[in-house]
């Protein structure tokens, strides 16, 4: 059986597929060699991009040169991934259930996807397309809130998280040690989110599944307390800047 889809993803991914391709951030160019070395892509290598909404880690999996499979369950997602990747197809399907054979594949990349389905069930499927020897990589792209304004812009969004599954929450890390799959093994990379603030700080909050699953009124009445937070920000460097 498969585990149906939380109402977060459901309805926010699906109606604000859009605002995730515009405020989502991509990755980080080192990624791309950690792709490589930690789970041997390259050409000739066939990589399952699991979770791939609307294709933000697409060209990281491109650099490598590798075969990719794209799966997505959320139809909005998918239609925004035909729009930006029109040379790629994707596939529907969920981590409980893809439409894969057996060890046809040699690894699976689950990039800001793997907090939403971090079931045994998952891990199960995930082990039956891998290859003997195959490689699973877990990719989050995280704020840094030990910067205070970032800390409080986190604030802002997570009273609206009610049981949604999250990164920063762990539990995801419960389904480890996971029959047939090694130690969890942590990398970490620098990388910077740039751009107008528009974008990168409003769009990026307003991407958020359980945002964009609110009603038009709450969304906007939070875009207005971010853009205001986002101000007096650039209001306190502008000052900082002159006394210096």
């Amino acid at each position: 059986m498969t585990t149906p889809l939380h109402p977060s993803a459901a309805t926010g991914f699906d109606q604000g597929a859009a605002t995730y391709a515009r405020g989502r951030p991509d990755y980080p160019p080192a990624i791309v060699d950690w792709l490589r070395e930690a789970l041997g892509l390259a050409p000739q290598r066939r990589v399952v991009d699991l979770g791939a909404g609307t294709g933000k880690f697409m060209p990281s999996l491109l650099a490598t040169g590798a075969d990719i499979v794209a799966i997505e369950p959320v139809a909005g997602m998918r239609a925004q991934f035909a729009a930006d990747f029109p040379q790629l197809a994707i596939l529907d399907g969920t981590a409980e259930a893809m439409p894969l054979a057996d060890t046809s594949v040699d690894a699976v990349v689950c990039a800001t996807a793997f907090h939403w389905f971090a079931t045994a069930a998952a891990l199960a499927e995930i082990r039956r397309v891998l290859r003997p020897g195959g490689r699973l990589g877990l990719v989050w792209n995280v704020r840094d809130e030990r910067v205070a304004w970032v800390a409080r812009l986190a604030d802002l969004v997570r009273g609206y998280a009610g049981d949604t599954p999250r990164q920063a929450d762990d539990a995801w890390r419960r389904v480890f040690p996971a029959d047939g799959f090694g130690p969890l093994q942590h990398s970490e990379f620098a990388h910077a989110h740039e751009g107008p603030a528009e974008t990168v700080i409003v769009g990026r909050l307003l991407s958020t599944s359980f945002i964009a699953a609110q009603p038009a009124p709450a969304r906007e009445e939070l875009a207005q307390r971010i853009r205001a937070l986002s101000r007096r920000r650039r209001a306190r460097n502008s000052r900082s800047a002159s006394a210096r």
